[in-house]
């Protein structure tokens, strides 16, 4: 039985920069990422940093981000769903939800009507405004998801990849959103000595 040899490490090389008062770009030097090349959380949060940066400019237009965007395609295709549905479904804590569907109504895009089921509680639907917003939406996210496509080779790729993320956003439980953070964690309370 033969071995595999082991591949070389592989390399990234930063984005140049232009050169001072120069006009030409300055190279820099090579990183050997090491084992986050190797890494599924390192890739996917590169890979999400890259699609949010193209999605944010096709949409810019429409001043859409892409948790308002999830959400108003959410209403949309589940009206009457309670906030705390919306919230859960999209993975975004409810102190986030309340001011990103806020600026929502703000825009005369959403609307809260008392729940049918629990008065104490909002459904959710779109107005008039908002249905005509997603239509034009749908029209961007093509254009945004045709260059991913393309990217990937191809439709049946993208199926493929789509079916491989969906498996892994089941493996760790319910979402932690502060797991995304690069704040160190809470120190532990240290405790008083007694006399």
């Amino acid at each position: 039985m033969t071995e595999t040899p082991a591949k070389p490490p592989r390399t990234r090389r930063p984005k140049a920069t232009p050169g001072p008062d120069t006009g030409v770009e300055a190279v820099e030097s090579a990183v050997d990422m090491g084992l986050l090349d190797e890494s599924i959380g390192f890739l996917l949060k590169r890979v999400q940093m890259a699609v949010f940066t193209d999605f944010i400019r096709t949409f810019a237009p429409a001043d859409i981000r892409p948790a308002q965007f999830s959400v108003l395609v959410i209403i949309a295709r589940n009206p009457g769903l309670k906030q705390s549905q919306v919230s859960a479904a999209l993975s975004i804590k409810r102190t986030n939800f309340v001011p990103l569907l806020d600026s929502l109504e703000a825009r005369g895009l959403v609307k809260r009507k008392l729940a049918a089921t629990d008065r104490r509680s909002h459904a959710l639907h779109l107005t008039a405004k908002g249905t005509a917003l997603v239509g034009e939406l749908t029209a961007l996210w093509r254009e945004h998801e045709g260059r991913i496509r393309t990217l990937l080779g191809g439709d049946e790729t993208h199926a493929h990849l789509c079916a491989l993320l969906g498996r892994l956003t089941d493996m760790g439980g319910p979402v932690d959103e502060d797991a995304d953070s690069d704040a160190p964690p809470p120190s532990k309370p240290r405790r008083r000595k007694t006399e």
